[in-house]
């Protein structure tokens, strides 16, 4: 990290479409330090900088530096939110908060930038490798939508680069996948892979199962779907209850989740390690364990070898799009 002076902060700022979260850190001696924190609900606020006054507050201080990110393309310092209706610009941010050094950066690129720092406790690993340094790395985050990012290794250090890979075409390897695309094209215009690769999409993997499989839907099931979040019910009933069309449609969830991190680390020949961060892995790790997952990923056909020495871990730490972020804002 750059010098900023001993006793400078930075606001670190997570942007999501259900969520907000705001973070006061200051230096430490191997990486930032938290020290204040407030989430706020996204779609309750009319914008961001109303967020941020209710953080100040709180927390009246005074900053030079922030940085946050941002769920979305982030253009010339601006974002288009794409699940709030909010238009978020650097310029005017800085401008009203008086701040010398802001920047917005996609917060796939604010989580990839905060797995160097990770610690063994905040990582569980799917196979036996070692992470090797100065090589590419690659994240993949499926939790309200898919967000996807390589770190690229270049002179000396690590250089996010942002991605939409999320709503990119689902593809197809079999007749199973084809009759799931057709059931979820004659409800979206595009289907993506964040169709299936998110909250949302294990709800729709469960739907087609559902109306087209032979497993039934207990009453229960129907009941915990429709009085809480479908996706967290589906996954729990899977692995507490082993209920079958629940665990149907977990396995259909990480093997395609396999396969889409098995095509992230061709991309960017990520041979330093495949980092699964999102709200989704940490709560499936039984599952994770079971080895659909890590078939998917080694299936390449002539890379099969190369995907085999290729470490891969979850992230456990919520507040890694934080802490990268954080890492990012001293470096301005």
């Amino acid at each position: 990290m750059a010098q900023a002076g001993d006793n400078t902060a930075v606001l670190a700022g997570d942007i999501g479409g259900t969520k907000t979260s705001l973070a006061l850190f200051i230096q430490g001696k191997r990486r930032p330090l938290l020290k204040e924190m407030e989430t706020y609900s996204s779609r309750e606020a009319p914008d961001l900088e109303s967020i941020i006054e209710k953080f100040f507050k709180k927390h009246p201080l005074s900053i030079r530096r922030a940085c946050f990110g941002i769920a979305g393309p982030v253009q010339k310092g601006r974002v288009r939110t794409t699940n709030l209706p909010w238009d978020v610009r650097e310029d005017r941010i800085r401008k009203r908060f008086k701040w010398s050094h802001f920047r917005l950066i996609n917060d796939l690129s604010a989580m990839a930038l905060a797995i160097p720092y990770l610690t063994g406790k905040e990582l569980f690993p799917l196979n036996d490798l070692k992470a090797q340094k100065g090589q590419n790395l690659a994240l993949i985050a499926p939790g309200t939508g898919l967000g996807q990012a390589l770190l690229v290794f270049h002179g000396g250090k690590y250089l996010p680069v942002p991605s939409e890979g999320g709503h990119t075409d689902f593809p197809l390897n079999n007749r199973e996948d084809m009759e799931l695309w057709q059931y979820l094209r004659r409800k979206y215009p595009h289907v993506s892979i964040e169709r299936i690769l998110s909250g949302p999409g294990i709800l729709n993997i469960y739907s087609w199962l559902k109306e087209s499989g032979p497993h039934g839907e207990p009453k229960w099931l129907s009941l915990k779907i429709r009085e809480s979040d479908p996706a967290r019910v589906i996954a729990e009933a899977a692995m507490n209850r082993k209920q079958p069309l629940c665990v149907k449609t977990l396995d259909i969830f990480l093997s395609m989740l396999g396969a889409a991190a098995g095509n992230l680390a061709l991309t960017g020949l990520t041979t330093g390690g495949v980092y699964l961060g999102g709200g989704i892995p940490p709560k499936i790790l039984p599952k994770l364990k079971e080895g659909t997952f890590m078939k998917a990923f080694t299936a390449k056909g002539r890379f099969r070898t190369l995907l085999e020495s290729i470490p891969v871990h979850v992230i456990l730490n919520e507040k890694a799009v934080l802490l990268g972020a954080a890492v990012h804002g001293f470096t301005l």
